[in-house]
């Protein structure tokens, strides 16, 4: 007969083996989520380890829009002052500088005697000139008186014809001789005129090469200048422009000028003329502007900083030197679209300015400009965008 306590037991037992076994259901579940969990973990380690080395791989740049110039386009070229006009004064006669009136940077007018020459050849000359004159006067009376004489008795038969027409042939050769000697004396007497220099026009002496008792040669070949009087109430600047900028300075064009022994003081000048041809060996077209100077600051010679006020091209972006990628194909920069990815754009120079260049076209306001872009860059490359520098103090700030 079956017993209770048997029964309980083996309830028991069925019991106790039935929560051994869904415990070890549950340690199976719980070790099979823990290795998944590390395998998942370990791949997603793995994943990002790969991500963060891809990351590390690609080159880093550092990206900003173009700068927006404003419409005000211009010019810069050296440039040197002349004087409007400019006289070196040189001798016409030879002889030893007799005594000079003016030194440098004195202002004289039109006629003053700058200087007087001792000439003693000059004046020998002129003295014997005067002498053969009067010779060839008293020549030419008496073979006046003679021809009169023999005219008188050519009616008759006490002297020949031919006498009489000797007498008068005479007569006009000696009256051509006054004529010729006459002649030679107001030569020598204009030369005599020659022992002043005088300044031409009203200016200022900016060159005096001779002092008293100094041998004088005459002309330009054979001696130096003496003198230099330059007018500098207005001055002129020669410039060459670049051809390219040649169509936009017209005549009329205004002109900035500064110099160095007047910082922070402008001038204005006008462009009066142009050469209206260019040069094959610089590629420039020569170029005048006339400055007022009512005050003489400016001086002749100095150098001089010209800016032109040009034509205004379209709104033109500034972006640095540095961002500029040249190759065969020719100018271009890189920009960043997409957060990442690289697309290279064609360009065209407006003005290079140095450290900054301005460009016509091929940029836009939104583009992100990389400034430093890595060597052998090409469209749908992938980079690294690092903090860019704050627009407001880039060096490309347009000066």
């Amino acid at each position: 007969m079956y017993q209770p306590e048997a029964l309980h037991e083996a309830i028991t037992n069925h019991s106790l083996r039935r929560q051994l076994r869904l415990a070890g259901i549950v340690f199976a579940l719980v070790v099979a989520v823990v290795v998944a969990w590390g395998m998942v973990s370990r791949a997603v380690a793995d994943s990002r380890l790969k991500q963060l080395t891809d990351q590390e791989a690609l080159p880093s740049v550092s990206v900003n829009p173009p700068l927006k110039v404003a419409n005000e386009a211009g010019l810069d070229l050296p440039g040197r002052l002349e004087a409007y006009i400019q006289a070196p004064i040189y001798a016409r006669v030879p002889g030893y500088l007799k005594n000079w009136h003016y030194d440098i940077g004195a202002r004289v007018k039109a006629g003053d005697v700058l200087a007087e020459i001792d000439t003693p050849d000059l004046d020998q000359q002129l003295a014997q000139a005067r002498a053969n004159l009067n010779v060839a006067r008293a020549n030419e009376g008496l073979a006046q008186i003679s021809a009169q004489r023999w005219q008188s008795l050519a009616g008759t038969d006490a002297v020949a014809k031919q006498d009489v027409d000797d007498r008068t042939y005479a007569f006009n050769a000696n009256k051509a001789q006054v004529k010729a000697d006459e002649a030679n004396v107001e030569q020598l007497t204009a030369q005599e005129g020659f022992k002043r220099l005088v300044a031409p026009f009203d200016g200022i002496v900016t060159v005096r090469n001779t002092d008293i008792g100094a041998l004088i040669n005459v002309g330009a070949s054979g001696g130096q200048q003496l003198f230099v009087v330059s007018a500098v109430n207005k001055l002129r600047i020669y410039i060459d422009v670049p051809q390219n900028f040649v169509p936009d300075v017209p005549q009329g064009t205004q002109a900035q000028i500064t110099v160095p022994d007047h910082p922070g003081k402008v001038y204005t000048g006008t462009v009066e003329d142009s050469a209206g041809a260019v040069d094959p060996g610089s590629g420039t077209t020569l170029m005048q502007i006339i400055v007022d100077n009512p005050r003489t600051e400016l001086m002749p010679g100095a150098y001089a900083s010209i800016h032109l006020r040009t034509r205004s091209p379209a709104d033109i972006f500034s972006v640095p030197a540095s961002a500029l990628i040249f190759n065969a194909r020719g100018l271009f920069v890189a920009t960043v679209v997409n957060g990442s990815h690289v697309l290279v754009k064609p360009v065209v120079i407006a003005r290079d300015l140095g450290q900054t260049v301005e460009l016509a076209s091929g940029v836009a306001q939104d583009d992100r400009i990389i400034e430093n872009p890595p060597d052998g860059v090409a469209s749908g490359d992938m980079v690294r965008v690092v903090t860019p520098v704050p627009v407001q103090g880039q060096a490309h700030a347009r000066s």
